[in-house]
């Protein structure tokens, strides 16, 4: 039996000589040739009467680029805008943002760039951005110590507890800026997020103590545009305490705790803790009364970027199909669309929101925050320059 390269050769010696045959001719030439190669007679016969060399051939398609480089870069400065969001955050944002961003002149484009982006795909997105996207890694060191004090009086956070579909009810917990040892003073932030809008409150003080938490804690809730139904905090002591069990026993609030070693029962805030206080100040330490005023500037900015301007998806329903579990998610929103959708806002404290939305610009927050950012850096360098020169 020949081998397909010993066919190829066969079919290559005797090709020429069918084609220059006669009709009765040919018909002997092609038993002989299929004896040899053991091909159908219909396969034989085309490859005999072709002229082309047998074999396969590499197809190269060259399609016409469609996302050019004039897409790329009003796509990229869209993407800088949205603090640098994957493709399906950003995909349905972005006829919002492009009327923003063209309103205060931060983009000009014409109807036939205009139109690419808003039909672009998510998949696009990522794949023209994959050069642009900066990946690095943040670790830090985990400051919660357990209060047992309050545990037993303090329920567990059940399904029955909460209506998380209505918004009022939030996780919080602490973020650390202690570098790489919890000595001494430092600045932590504190972390509200609301589970149905995810609406953030943030507000951060020096040390971790619990009527600096409350002080924060009260804060968060007199700016909030809604009302504080429920807290759902982890079992540290800075929560699980008197004082927070009466003050929220006072403003009808449903205080619960997660339980203990469970991180994912607050899965929510512990996400956001990331992309909010973490991205945005990242794992240094923080322990001057200067440091402390730059940062509680930039959190005021921050807290408005992220509500207005930073979409995000939330789960619908998963079903385990085998070993695998479908996840189906809606559509991106930022909690200012989510928090209108509820339909749970007073029309002035709509209009109000409204009014402060409109004001607002997503690549001027950004350069506000960046400043504010390379301000709180240099505080660091001359830290290290005085250290250098003692």
């Amino acid at each position: 039996m020949l081998d397909m390269y010993q066919k190829r050769a066969l079919s290559y010696t005797i090709r020429r000589r069918y084609q220059k045959s006669t009709k009765k001719e040919k018909g002997g030439i092609l038993d002989e040739f299929i004896k040899n190669t053991n091909y159908n007679r219909s396969y034989a016969r085309r490859i005999l009467g072709s002229l082309k060399k047998q074999g396969r051939k590499k197809l190269h398609i060259i399609r016409k680029r469609r996302y050019d480089a004039d897409v790329f870069y009003p796509l990229r400065t869209i993407w800088i805008a949205e603090d640098n969001i994957c493709g399906q955050r950003l995909k349905p944002f972005i006829p919002e943002a492009l009327r923003i961003l063209e309103r205060d002149k931060n983009l000009r484009l014409n109807k036939k760039i205009r139109k690419k982006l808003l039909s672009i795909g998510s998949a696009t997105i990522d794949r023209m951005l994959k050069a642009s996207r900066k990946r690095y890694e943040l670790k830090g060191r985990s400051t919660t110590k357990p209060g047992t004090l309050l545990r037993n009086t303090i329920p567990i956070r059940t399904f029955a507890d909460w209506d998380e579909k209505y918004p009022g009810f939030f996780e919080g917990d602490l973020v650390a800026f202690c570098g790489e040892t919890v000595r001494g003073e430092y600045v932590s932030a504190l972390n509200l997020t609301d589970v149905s809008t995810g609406w953030v409150g943030i507000e951060a003080f020096m040390g971790k103590g619990q009527y600096r938490v409350h002080k924060a804690i009260d804060s968060v809730r007199n700016r909030l545009p809604f009302l504080m139904l429920g807290l759902d905090n982890d079992n540290g002591v800075e929560f699980i305490n008197w004082l927070m069990k009466r003050y929220c026993e006072e403003h009808k609030i449903t205080f619960t705790r997660i339980r203990p070693y469970r991180k994912n029962d607050n899965c929510f805030v512990e996400q956001k803790n990331y992309t909010v206080p973490r991205r945005f100040l990242g794992y240094g330490r923080y322990e001057t009364d200067k440091q402390l005023e730059i940062i509680r500037e930039l959190l005021k900015l921050v807290e408005m970027y992220v509500n207005f301007f930073m979409p995000s998806k939330k789960l619908v329903s998963k079903e385990r199909i085998g070993n695998k579990t479908k996840k189906i998610y809606d559509t991106a929103k930022t909690p200012y669309q989510r928090l209108l959708i509820s339909g749970i806002l007073i029309d002035d404290k709509k209009k109000e929101l409204q009014k402060l939305y409109d004001s607002l610009n997503p690549m001027d927050l950004r350069k506000k925050i960046s400043r504010l950012q390379d301000k709180l850096w240099k505080t660091f360098r001359y830290k290290i320059n005085d250290l250098t020169n003692t």
